[in-house]
């Protein structure tokens, strides 16, 4: 058999981070222990009924087995404006501000593509998704890292970049509820973040993956709430967290112009649109009763309460996420965030993500998924609690 080699383009993408970690867990598992894995992202409940329904009935219309839309269905595009005119008092014209992506990843993944040339420089969370990086490196562009430190709530601060940086600059990535630090934005960030794009011609790029999910009441906030913002960028958001559909592969681009009809010809030569009866069964989750969200987002707020408190209550020196299903969560002194995870993995049979995978500034952390029950999360406190590393 000839072995053809991968291309110089493939062969400079950054290694898929959770990969080790599946695979340590595996191990783990296949020795025969029962691993508690708050490692990864992935919702553990199921699509509510109501979606699941308009789905099976979707597909069984001889109308959805032909190619759809190159573009999507009017009446998806329809229905995420009238989703953020409801939601976030946005107004969006469905028919050029946006456009329906294969997932959320998708569209992050595709951007650097349509916007960027070799050499561009984008302006990249640190912590932050892996996948920004995926993006950037298949369109050939720069990073440089944005900060994000407990000291200024996980937001950037603008005031330390330099000119320099901020004018070579043409993308900036973000992403609130943040994950993986469960740290939320305000309307005062979001202001200056279109001040500084519009003064530096950057197109900004909210990954809005997490936007259902804020606690103790607070609503996470829109970027397209900011005024200005679509002048200066877009909005990602994915069906995935808010309605348990991440296998379903749907989310949507929403804002400025341009950035919109970019993606659009992008995907016009890779796709010929989505499975008809997925996007109907998308309009009706945006469209109908929000009651299993309402349902969704207390679950994961008492997730929340019973895995934090219970950490402290063993002394571990934790705070609370203000919203996204992870939590952030600061490594003993004497551990990596690598040692700490390998460790609790070993011993405790709980597995967290290491936080330096989401960059430098991971280091001395690790994030843990609330996508368990209460008891397993409970569970997980005991198990830790007896390797006694945080006695005074």
């Amino acid at each position: 058999m000839v072995e053809f080699k991968q291309s110089e383009i493939l062969k400079s993408l950054p290694k898929q981070f959770f990969a080790s970690l599946v695979a340590k867990v595996a191990r783990i598992s296949e020795e025969g222990n029962d691993v508690i894995n708050l490692g990864q992202g992935n919702p553990d409940q199921p699509t509510p009924s109501h979606i699941v329904k308009s789905l099976q009935a979707a597909a069984e219309e001889p109308r959805n087995h032909k190619y759809s839309p190159f573009k999507g269905l009017p009446e998806l595009k329809e229905a995420a404006a009238s989703y953020y005119k409801r939601e976030y008092g946005v107004e969006l014209d469905p028919k050029t501000e946006v456009a329906i992506l294969f997932g959320g990843k998708a569209g992050l993944v595709e951007l650097p593509q349509c916007l960027l040339n070799p050499g561009d420089t984008v302006l990249v969370p640190d912590p932050g998704y892996p996948d920004y990086w995926s993006g950037v490196g298949l369109a050939q562009a720069n990073m440089e890292m944005l900060p994000l430190t407990e000291e200024n709530n996980y937001l950037p601060d603008y005031s330390k970049l330099s000119q320099q940086t901020l004018d070579m600059s043409k993308m900036m990535f973000l992403n609130y509820p943040n994950n993986p630090t469960g740290a939320v934005a305000t309307q005062e960030f979001f202001t200056k973040t279109v001040e500084i794009a519009t003064e530096h011609n950057i197109c900004v790029v909210h990954d809005f993956a997490y936007g259902a999910i804020g606690f103790e009441g607070e609503k996470p906030i829109s970027f397209l709430s900011a005024k200005g913002s679509k002048e200066v960028g877009i909005e990602i958001y994915t069906l995935s967290k808010t309605y348990n559909m991440a296998g379903w592969r749907i989310g949507f681009a929403v804002g400025n112009r341009s950035v919109i009809e970019a993606i659009e010809l992008l995907q016009d030569h890779l796709y010929v649109s989505l499975f008809p009866a997925v996007q109907e069964a998308a309009v009706t989750a945006l469209m109908d009763s929000q009651s299993c969200v309402e349902e969704l987002v207390d679950m994961y707020e008492s997730r929340r309460n019973v895995f934090i408190h219970g950490l402290q209550s063993i002394g571990w020196d934790v705070t609370s996420p203000a919203g996204s299903f992870f939590a952030w969560l600061k490594v003993p002194k004497g551990y990596t965030s690598a040692e700490f995870s390998d460790l609790l993995l070993e011993k405790a049979h709980v597995a967290v993500a290491p936080g330096h995978g989401f960059g430098q500034y991971g280091e001395g952390y690790v994030r843990a998924g609330l996508l368990s029950s209460e008891e397993r999360l409970r569970e997980a406190v005991n198990r830790i609690s007896k390797l006694e590393l945080f006695k005074s």
